[in-house]
Order: structure tokens, then C-alpha cells, then sequence
């Protein structure tokens, strides 16, 4: 099998609008969550959320194509524009080598709720002939191919919260089974409105901490009341090894894993102790030919709901075992919120970033211990560590899950 590492990064995220400002204001508990800006949340149960500040497009082919563009895609060709110049990769040599998998949980969702009150109160003619475009998930990885030239597969994953890291996953794939030579792959979402927040709200998995937006996400923290909708892109490009070494690119980490599971239970509800993660975790390291001992850490989903946060320590305690003592844990939701199809990417770029640089982001807002989440959670400070392997865990409604696993590259 080929060797697939990771030689580019982009990052879009409510901790900062570029890699490395979002990755120090996470590694120094500084949160992104703040009240809603994007509109008048005022009168709403939850006023809150992780929005991407002060964002300006890049990436894109010009001021017109700006304009026709979901939130999402823009994050996307910004993440997407950023990785492919951090790695160095020139998309003008042999581009149908060259894979775009961008994962999206729900697309232009601000756009089918404009132009539902579009239709309704002003009628057909007045509906956007961009509606379309706009809307469909599968836009963020159509445009970005675009402009960055990749004529390889393109696809668009859209397994709720799981999203991003199957795009990462199915992007190791392509690789190591010889399809590409390199793919950009990961996540964007942006489904920050009205509608968005007022449904899941409804589902009762929102946090009504609105009195203090930057404490609000407390992943395994006893005092959690559900997650903080977040926005954004993360995104990587992943290169056949011998390819990245060929024309001396940096190397952040080696992709060696990627499991991937169904509950077959609730359509929300993650089932107890969470055997659907124990199998996509155990996959994982199968893939991998790794030992549970040889895992240094783990970038939960950890979404700061009761049993999300639950369930899924008991299945790392489950698979992990005595080890599980040695295992540092963490979820980086705490200062980003929940960014749904974004996820998988930002927290995979995370990880990847925790492997090079040799630090544990810690989980923000952890103050009261929950005797039933009972791991090493890296609480509010970040660590110095050196990781060999850290895997990365999403888990999305509809029972589907995704685990990748990243190891130092040597």
C-alpha cells in the first residue's frame, strides 16, 4: 500500500481566519463563541453561536463569483486556497492525479430559508436563478476544483457531523489505493440563522448558556447543557509520500488509519456506551496495524451534550483499557463550537497540527468533573507532549461515525 501524508493545511474557524491564528487561540483556550451577529437573535431561546469574524474571501475568481457564493463555499476556496499554496503543490502538472472531497452537513441552509420567504411573500420570479448553486452541498468541492484546477474525483460527503472526517478518510483512500497522487480534502458548513439555530433548538441540543457565550461549550463537563453551533472550514492536502518527497515538501504527518461505522439505532441519539464508536475507533487502528498502547492522543467529538460526551469516553475506556490512563484526551469544540459538517476538517487539521508541533490543545471550560466521564481531558491548559499517533473522532446523527488516525511522521 502507498504512504499518504499530510503536506498542506487551511483553516477557517471561529478561533481566527487563517492556520496558525485559529491554532494558538485553541491551544490557549481562547473561545470563539460570542452572541449572533449574523442577525437579530434577540428574541430567540439561544443567542449564540461560534461565528467566523471579520472573514474575507480568497480563493475565489473574482469579486462576481463572490457574490454568487454561499458562506460555505467562500470558506471552503479560502481553506482550500490556503492548504494548496502551504503545501506547494503545482495543480498546473498532471491535475487528474489531483482529488477534491470536501465534506458538508446541510449547504446553503441560510439561502433555502431566504428564498423559501422569497417565494412565499413575493413570488417564483423573484426567486434567485443562484438558488441552486448556492444551496447544494457538493458546491463547495465543485468550486474549489475549479479554482485550484483538480480534474480528479470530486466529492462531497454528507454524513452530518461526520462529514469532514469521512472526506479525509475516503481521500486516504483514493491515495494509498493508487487513484491520486494528492487530494485536498475536509469540511465547511455555515448554517448560522435563524432556521438553523430555532431546528436544532427544537431537537433540545442547543446550550442555553446566553449569559456568558465564551463559557458556554463545556465538553465532559458536569454542567453542560448541549452544544454551540459553529462555522467554517478546515481542510488538508493529502500526498503519496514518495510524490511529497520528490519535490521536497514539508510533511505535518502521516494518515495511517480511517475507520468508519453505523449505530443502526436512533436517528440522533448515540446508543449506550457507544459501540458504534468502539467499532469505528477499533477499525481505525486495525487499518492501521496499530495497538491501542500506541496512541498518545485523541481529539474527541465531544460536543459538550450528556450523552455524546458520555458514551463516547466509555468507548475509549472500553477499547483502550488500562491504557486509557496513559491517554490524553481532548475536545477543541470548547473555543469553536459545533461546526456540524465542518467538524471532522477543522479537528482533523487540529490533530495534525498537534502531531507536528508537539502540543495537546486542552478542553476549554472544564471546571466541574462528571463521575461518569472519567478521562484525562487536558482541562483548559494546553500541554507539551510528544503524540507518535493521535486519532480524530466524529460522530454524526443518523448513527454514522468516522475515525482517522494520524502518526508523526519519521
Amino acid at each position: 500500500m502507498r504512504r499518504v501524508v499530510i503536506t498542506g493545511l487551511g483553516l477557517v474557524a471561529p478561533t481566527g481566519n487563517n492556520l496558525r491564528d485559529a491554532w494558538n487561540a485553541t491551544v490557549e483556550a481562547r473561545s470563539g463563541i460570542t452572541r449572533i451577529t449574523h442577525f437579530d437573535a434577540s428574541a430567540m431561546k439561544v443567542q449564540i453561536a461560534g461565528e467566523v469574524k471579520n472573514f474575507v474571501a480568497r480563493g475565489v475568481q473574482d469579486a462576481k463569483d463572490e457574490r454568487r457564493m454561499s458562506r460555505f463555499v467562500l470558506f471552503a476556496a479560502a481553506a482550500g486556497d490556503d492548504a494548496i499554496k502551504d503545501s506547494g503543490l503545482d495543480t498546473s502538472k498532471n491535475p487528474e492525479r489531483f482529488g477534491c472531497i470536501i465534506g458538508v452537513g446541510m449547504g446553503g441552509l441560510p439561502e433555502i430559508e431566504e428564498n423559501s420567504i422569497t417565494l412565499r411573500d413575493r413570488g417564483e420570479k423573484r426567486i434567485s436563478p443562484f438558488f441552486i448553486p448556492y444551496a447544494i452541498p457538493n458546491m463547495a468541492a465543485g468550486y474549489v476544483s475549479i479554482v485550484q484546477n483538480l480534474k480528479g474525483p470530486n466529492l462531497c460527503p454528507t454524513t452530518a457531523c461526520s462529514s469532514g472526517t469521512h472526506a479525509v478518510g475516503e481521500a486516504f483512500h483514493y491515495i494509498r489505493n493508487g487513484h491520486c497522487d494528492a487530494v485536498l480534502a475536509g469540511g465547511a458548513e455555515s448554517t448560522i440563522c435563524p432556521l438553523g439555530i430555532s431546528a436544532f433548538s427544537a431537537l433540545k441540543a442547543l446550550s442555553h448558556h446566553n449569559e456568558d457565550p465564551a463559557t458556554a461549550s463545556r465538553p465532559f463537563d458536569l454542567t453542560r447543557d448541549g452544544f454551540v453551533m459553529g462555522e467554517g472550514s478546515g481542510l488538508m492536502v493529502l500526498e503519496e509520500l514518495e510524490h511529497a518527497k520528490r519535490r521536497g515538501a514539508r510533511i505535518y504527518g502521516e494518515v495511517v488509519g480511517y475507520g468508519l461505522s453505523g449505530d443502526a439505532g436512533h436517528i440522533t441519539a448515540p446508543p449506550e456506551r457507544h459501540e458504534g464508536a468502539f467499532r469505528c475507533m477499533s477499525m481505525t487502528l486495525k487499518s492501521a496495524g496499530l495497538n491501542p498502547e500506541d496512541v498518545s492522543y485523541i481529539n474527541a467529538h465531544g460536543t459538550s451534550t450528556k450523552m455524546n460526551d458520555q458514551y463516547e469516553s466509555e468507548a475509549i475506556q472500553d477499547l483502550f483499557g488500562a491504557h486509557t490512563k496513559k491517554l490524553a484526551v481532548s475536545s477543541t469544540k470548547g473555543v469553536t463550537g459545533h461546526c456540524l459538517g465542518a467538524a471532522g476538517g477543522i479537528e482533523a487539521v487540529f490533530t495534525a497540527l498537534a502531531v507536528y508541533d508537539g502540543v495537546i490543545p486542552p478542553t476549554a471550560n472544564y471546571q466541574t468533573p462528571d463521575p461518569s466521564c472519567a478521562l484525562d481531558y487536558v482541562p483548559n491548559t494546553a500541554r507539551r507532549s510528544k503524540i507518535e499517533v493521535a486519532l480524530s473522532n466524529s460522530f454524526g446523527f443518523g448513527g454514522t461515525n468516522a475515525t482517522i488516525a494520524i502518526r508523526k511522521f519519521s
